[in-house]
């Protein structure tokens, strides 16, 4: 049986000026599965992902979301066509509850009972956020925010969502409880494209990997075999 391919990216490149950031890359995401990108800071990581959801111009390349050609569309098309993005510094609205954040989430659907399942689901696998519903979102710890990112875009019920750098700056219990509902929201079928700091733990979550260097894919393959591999031990893991 072959897999459905769900996001393709074919020798993307871009350029912030005349700084080459991203080089010939090429990388795939199949239906229901979670796959990263490693790099130190600067490597590319972020914006291959801004790349992909149209936040930032490429200057080459193709890249395909479940059968449409995404390479030139609006960031806010992408969105309605099931891509979303939960950003690195979390990005909440901070005048806004935590319901009204995750109603903003929700805002392009109009299945109503759906949407309140969804909300349950969200408040069961974050129970702070619910029990912060009516407070405001800037009032958050880093770490409610950081769950709060999360569950707004699942709120929109994407097919592929992307997530950058969950875990930075949140304390360690709590980036538990983070990757316990990645893998959660990955169980309901969704496919995830992971940014993350902490590679031990991306490697541990995902079932694939790429290693982004200076704005090129240098390596890739299964999590496992990445995890035992003596240069990402060396580069990432500290071993």
């Amino acid at each position: 049986m072959t897999k459905e391919k769900i996001l393709e990216v074919q020798n993307l490149n871009t350029h912030y000026g005349v700084i080459h950031a991203l080089k010939n890359i090429n990388l795939e995401i199949f239906k229901g599965e979670i796959v990263t990108i490693l790099g130190s800071n600067g490597a590319g990581k972020t914006t291959t992902l801004h790349s992909i959801s149209g936040l930032i111009k490429k200057t080459s390349g193709r890249v395909t979301f479940i059968q449409n050609n995404i390479t030139e569309t609006k960031a806010h098309k992408i969105v309605e066509l099931g891509l979303a993005q939960s950003p690195e510094g979390r990005l909440c609205f901070p005048n806004l509850s935590v319901f009204e954040n995750l109603e903003m989430g929700a805002y392009l659907r109009s299945d109503t009972k759906q949407i309140q399942t969804d909300l349950e689901f969200v408040y069961n696998l974050f129970p702070k956020l619910l029990d912060r519903k009516n407070q405001l979102a800037g009032t958050l710890s880093g770490g409610e925010q950081q769950m709060l990112a999360i569950a707004r875009s699942y709120m929109s019920r994407p097919s592929l969502l992307l997530l950058d750098e969950p875990s930075l700056g949140i304390a360690p219990i709590l980036v538990q409880t983070i990757f316990k509902a990645i893998k959660e929201i990955n169980k309901l079928g969704m496919s995830i494209l992971l940014v993350e700091q902490n590679a031990n733990l991306a490697l541990k979550t995902s079932h694939r990997g790429y290693v982004l260097q200076n704005g090129e894919i240098t390596l890739q393959g299964e999590s496992s075999a990445l995890l035992s591999n003596e240069s990402v031990k060396k580069a990432y893991l500290g071993h």
